[in-house]
């Protein structure tokens, strides 16, 4: 035995026999995940914020984060000579002198919208695949709020090269800060150090960006892989699933091997949008003044639907009540909006629970189109924020296409109440239609365009039957119905408030719906589709002997 091999094992015995390590590392090794291409969107969350941290911690050696007043004498010549601020002229040291400095400036940057993108769309799949319901509801809280501490970490990042277009974005969070009734202006004495800009608001984001933000969330990601590991993975259904196993790969060594090659991928990928694609080119802007108004500034994706909101949002809905001025131009689309949002996320699991009366774990995941309206519901939330997000560049729009701001404008503020209703039954009548298309397929086989003539004159088409685990998939859903108040023991008293809603939440998602099929119908089609395959059959073979008997005639679609 080596000497590295000795060590290495003296290392183990002392952390066993302190903490009975080998015990934890044996269970956690052994943990099976499933293997499924959506379930890597979370994966690249975590990756991202990793790679966040490693190119924050070089950044940070270099970052000056202080807003007094210096003098920049660097390598970008147009700036040469220029009275900057401290925090501005490091972030174009790093960018122009610090080696390898702007590779990573770029990096950081792109695993930030990476990490804000992956988050919200790994907690798309976990909301269309039903995967947030009992257990895991609390980890779907922990997922929302990182979703949001995501979206206010990346901004406070945005914020720090202060230049003119990050102090632009500051300058409308203030606005927004001020909005808020009675103690706006309070908050932002206290954030900013004083009046706008100030010099406090630089070293303050920092400790937020750096420290407090990234710490929250380093620990809401180690509680939710911990409830992960301890409600064990969700999984789609196929053979051998159920809510009591999960069938895939060890952690170790399997899993481990496939997600250490993901990681390097999603570094990979991160590293060569940095390296290729330029981002955030704060030399261009120049330093911010908060004197001029810079036309075309857009915020980064995940600020502008806020932005889009203000645009949409009437500028007369403001007025003064008491010696306050209440601008709810601003508050309204801004805090309220975040507020109802955050809040309806939050609370989703327990709206749903309600609807449904189920209280059982569930640890097999919903196909989108058997959940019509949840399906409807997320693409409705989907379709409300891409018009907010539109609106937020609607300068650049009519300037681009040569239309007007005002009819723009005016147009998204129709469009905002009528497209996401809309859209929320369009969705919902193709789930349903899909949800019938299974049922067609279960009892009848799968359509080959085959049609067959029968002796006595009938067409047929030849459907080929399908695969147990095909025919599975398609009958596996529960039958959701309706909640009857009086047959269930599950629902609420149908005498109180909370009863009578949790009845008309019931009739909402399930009233219009496919029933499954049932076993009896099954079996029914079964021998049917058997009676019609030998007739076919017989009839084939008949006019293979007899070929001037009978005519037949055969389409393929």
């Amino acid at each position: 035995m080596s000497t590295i091999d000795k060590a290495a094992g003296g290392v183990a015995n002392f952390a066993d026999d302190s903490v009975g390590a080998s015990k934890v590392v044996n269970g956690f090794a052994r943990k099976i995940f499933p293997d499924h291409w959506s379930f890597m969107l979370g994966e690249i969350t975590l990756y991202s914020f990793v790679i966040l941290l490693l190119t924050g911690t070089f950044l940070t050696f270099f970052y000056e984060p202080s807003a007094a007043e210096t003098t920049y004498y660097g390598q970008y010549i147009p700036l040469y000579g220029q009275h900057v601020s401290e925090a501005y002229e490091s972030s174009l040291r790093i960018s122009f002198d610090v080696r390898g400095g702007l590779l990573m400036r770029q990096i950081h940057h792109w695993a930030a919208l990476v990490f804000v993108a992956a988050t919200i769309v790994h907690m798309a799949r976990v909301f269309f695949t039903g995967a947030f319901r009992k257990p895991r509801e609390v980890n779907w809280v922990i997922g929302s709020i990182l979703a949001i501490l995501a979206v206010f970490e990346g901004f406070t990042g945005y914020s720090l090269p202060d230049d003119l277009l990050s102090g632009t974005g500051i300058r409308i969070a203030q606005a927004i800060i001020l909005a808020v009734p009675v103690v706006g202006s309070y908050i932002s004495f206290f954030l900013f150090g004083g009046e706008f800009p100030g010099t406090d608001f630089i070293p303050r984001f920092f400790t937020i960006h750096i420290l407090l933000l990234p710490a929250i969330i380093l620990a809401l990601i180690a509680v939710h892989l911990m409830l992960v590991v301890v409600h064990k993975h969700t999984q789609y259904p196929g053979p051998g699933r159920t809510e009591d196993n999960v069938v895939g790969f060890q952690l170790f060594p399997v899993y481990m091997a496939k997600a250490g090659g993901f990681f390097f991928i999603v570094f990979g990928v991160i590293a060569a949008l940095g390296a290729l694609v330029q981002i955030n080119a704060i030399w261009a802007y120049g330093a911010y003044d908060p004197s001029p108004v810079t036309a075309g500034s857009q915020p980064d994706w995940y600020m502008g639907w806020l932005d889009g909101a203000v645009r949409l949002m009437p500028g007369w809905f403001e007025f003064t009540l008491w010696g306050f001025t209440f601008s709810m131009n601003i508050f309204i689309p801004t805090t309220v909006v975040i507020l109802l949002t955050m809040g309806i996320m939050v609370l989703y699991p327990w709206i749903e629970q309600a609807a449904t009366g189920d209280r059982r774990e569930h640890h097999l995941l919903d196909r989108p189109r058997n959940q019509p309206t949840r399906t409807g519901l997320g693409v409705m939330a989907l379709t409300f924020y891409v018009l907010l997000w539109i609106s937020g560049g609607n300068d650049i729009i009519a300037h681009m296409l040569n239309l007007s701001i005002n009819d723009i404008t005016r147009s998204l503020r129709v469009l905002v109440f009528a497209l996401p209703a809309l859209a929320f039954v369009v969705t919902k009548r193709i789930c349903l239609g899909l949800q019938r298309k299974d049922r067609e397929k279960a009892l009848h086989g799968r359509e080959t365009g085959r049609i067959v003539r029968l002796p006595h004159g009938e067409f047929i088409e030849v459907h080929a039957p399908l695969t147990d685990l095909e025919r599975w998939t398609l009958v596996q859903h529960d039958n959701l119905r309706p909640m009857e108040i009086e047959d269930r023991v599950d629902a609420g008293n149908p005498d109180t408030l909370f009863g009578k809603v949790q009845r008309r939440l019931s009739r909402f998602y399930f009233e219009d719906r496919v029933e499954p099929v049932t076993p009896a119908e099954l079996a029914a089609s079964h021998h049917d589709h058997h009676g019609e395959l030998e007739q076919a059959h017989a009839d084939e073979l008949d006019r293979a002997d007899h070929p001037a008997i009978g005519t037949s005639q055969t389409t393929h679609g």
